[in-house]
């Protein structure tokens, strides 16, 4: 499913599939609607950024961040980590979902610091 109001994929490919009770949410960045990018430049601004944008990808979908039960992380620089952590903090703790972050070379963009997909559990309404 694409979201309206969201900076659309890069590919074809939606921002999220649902697969029975499972939501996968494609790989966020900060990219706003408008394809600018917030926190140029602050790895905990644009943390703070790609989870609110997934967030709002969820919402669209009848689920939330506390329906989140795996994310897995995609640094520039892993000297970011300490700040990326930090800001990952502000919406999750340790009863959250289970995290991966590695360290890539590069993304799709050169402002681009971090990149974060999700997987949440959400049962289907029943009829």
């Amino acid at each position: 499913m694409i979201i309206d109001g969201k900076a659309q994929p890069l590919g074809k490919y939606p921002h999220v599939k649902r697969a029975g009770d499972f939501l996968y949410v494609c790989g966020t960045s900060s990219r706003r609607a408008d394809n600018s990018i917030a926190g140029v430049g602050d790895v905990a601004e644009q943390t703070r950024a790609v989870i609110s944008n997934i967030r709002d990808i969820l919402r669209a979908v009848g689920a939330d961040l506390g329906d989140v039960v795996q994310a897995t992380s995609y640094l520039v620089d892993m000297a970011d980590f300490a700040a990326y952590n930090a800001a990952y903090g502000e919406f999750f703790d340790e009863t959250g979902p289970a995290r991966t972050t590695v360290a890539v070379r590069q993304l799709p963009h050169p402002d681009l610091l971090i990149e974060i997909q999700a997987v949440a559990y959400r049962p289907k309404e029943q009829p």
